[in-house]
């Protein structure tokens, strides 16, 4: 029997070998976004009516139907994690995010880097790195926030460059970053499938003022983020309120 977690995982992985295949038979980059982003989420939507049909879905690319708000079981979805890193080919830093909302909090997700032939799955969760040294933020490669770049200097860290959300939140949980902290406005699709797998892994997980992350609310906008290691969260949370 497949489980929640399974069908995540599977999801991910499958809406990740499409976008491969239409990288290969697209050269031309606004239509290689789009194309990314359409196929994709169609897709998803096919198999989550066959697999799942009584639930409810919150994708990125789709009509936001409040009728999820009375749903036990809601899958949040955003079909492409950073399209313009996508359509930069041969750029790998891109990815596909599943979750699973239920009764009010996230039970599953999973989160696909297609290019680097990865899955992370909160059903198949690897161990808490093990880390030493400065503080590694994960931030943008093409447009670091100022807030990040304070932050940086306040705590003494060193900044680690990269793509889309998903793969930020993902270094942090392989341990090639210790924090990813968002201040520059996310939506619920963005990091509902990160936060899941972080949470798995043993990774602390709040808005940046410290309260509760929420999920499947009427306004999506959920616009920052903090996903960290337990051994510098405090020392995150301190620097962020050092900065404002």
């Amino acid at each position: 029997m497949t489980t929640d977690a399974d069908l995540a995982r599977d999801l991910a992985q499958g809406a990740g070998r499409l976008l491969l295949q239409v990288r290969t038979e697209e050269t031309d980059g606004p239509t290689l976004k789009r194309r990314g982003d359409a196929e994709s989420h169609e897709w998803l939507m096919a198999r989550l009516t066959e697999a799942v049909p009584g639930d409810a879905v919150l994708s990125e690319e789709g009509k936001d139907d409040h009728v999820r708000l009375e749903a036990d079981r809601v899958w949040i979805v955003d079909p492409l994690d950073g399209t313009r890193e996508y359509s930069e080919v041969p750029r790998d830093d891109w990815a596909v995010h599943v979750a699973l909302w239920q009764r009010g909090r996230l039970t599953e997700g999973a989160v696909a880097l297609p290019a680097r032939d990865q899955v992370f799955s909160s059903g198949r969760a690897p161990a808490l790195p093990q880390r030493s040294g400065p503080i590694r933020l994960a931030v943008s490669r093409s447009r670091p926030p100022a807030f990040v770049t304070a932050l940086a200097e306040e705590l003494g860290a060193e900044l680690v460059p990269m793509g889309s959300a998903g793969v930020k939140a993902m270094a942090v949980v392989s341990g090639q970053a210790d924090a990813y902290v968002h201040a520059g406005g996310q939506y619920e699709w963005d990091s509902a499938a990160p936060v899941a797998v972080a949470e798995a892994v043993g990774l602390r997980t709040s808005r940046v003022d410290g309260s509760p992350l929420e999920y499947n609310r009427p306004d999506p906008l959920l616009p920052d983020l903090v996903i960290a290691h337990p051994d510098v969260v405090e020392q995150v949370m301190a620097g962020i309120r050092s900065v404002g």
